[in-house]
């Protein structure tokens, strides 16, 4: 055994959303792993800087809590391009930010810090999905593809719950003035998500936004749940790449995945 592998593991941290209570499902935390430094603690991206034996531990500490599920995740790209994920996917990552599947036991999984998880799950079809939506994703609306892709697997979107899990708030995600202003043009509602910054700023809620998206795609917005803090305000709780200030920093996982 490895000096890492010695101490038992402690609880892992995670929220939850009663959105989402039929499913296998959390929103990471950076704590309880086994990474040092800006990576500390639990990190699970292993393409970051990490050192490669704690990235492995955190995963080893990950698999003990959830020994019967299989993880699916894509190289995310700030796009929206959502993969179907089957029986098939073995240790694929093609480029994407959006998985679903209709396939129990397979865990889809996204990474983030600051960015958006969004988890979905139609409970009476039995069809799940985990999106990736930056900014960027925002915008090319990675929230209604991901809704599609469910459609196309049996989903209705009026049965369709979500979880928007933590991300940078409003409070703290600042862009140029003129980013904002393609949002107010490009998205229904969303001048209610934006408020003035400094001179050529503004302010965008990241989750507001693809929560109009989602109801766009024809979800119930009592359906849409938003789940923990500010990623930028809680960022001894979790990654947040806007703390760090253009440092490397660790990757939570957020996952979902349908009881066998």
């Amino acid at each position: 055994m490895t000096p890492l592998e010695q101490s038992p593991p402690p609880a892992l941290d995670l929220a939850a959303s009663p959105a989402l209570s039929g499913a296998i499902h959390g929103f990471m935390g950076r704590a309880g792993g086994a990474s040092a430094g800006r990576y500390a603690t639990f990190n699970l991206a292993r393409w970051v800087g990490d050192d490669p034996a704690a990235v492995a531990e955190n995963w080893r500490r990950w698999r003990a809590a959830y020994p019967r599920l299989t993880v699916a995740t894509v190289a995310q790209i700030h796009g929206a391009a959502v993969h179907r994920v089957g029986r098939d996917w073995n240790d694929r990552r093609p480029e994407g930010d959006g998985m679903v599947t209709a396939e129990p036991g397979i865990a889809l999984g996204v990474f983030t810090a600051d960015c958006a998880p969004i988890l979905l799950a139609d409970p009476a079809h039995r069809v799940i999905g985990a999106l990736h939506a930056g900014w960027r994703g925002t915008l090319a609306n990675i929230a209604g593809a991901g809704v599609r892709a469910m459609v196309e697997l049996g989903a209705r979107p009026a049965s369709i719950r979500a979880a928007i899990g933590p991300a940078i708030g409003l409070c703290c995600f600042e862009v140029d003035a003129d980013l904002a202003e393609r949002f107010i043009r490009e998205i229904d509602g969303a001048a209610a998500c934006a408020r003035p910054g400094r001179p050529g700023k503004a302010y965008l809620d990241l989750r507001a936004l693809n929560r109009r998206l989602l109801e766009r795609a024809g979800l119930d917005p009592q359906a849409i749940d938003e789940v923990g803090p500010c990623t930028r305000c809680a960022r001894d709780r979790y990654f947040s790449r806007r703390a760090a200030a253009g440092a490397a920093t660790g990757l939570q996982l957020s996952f979902l995945a349908l009881h066998e």
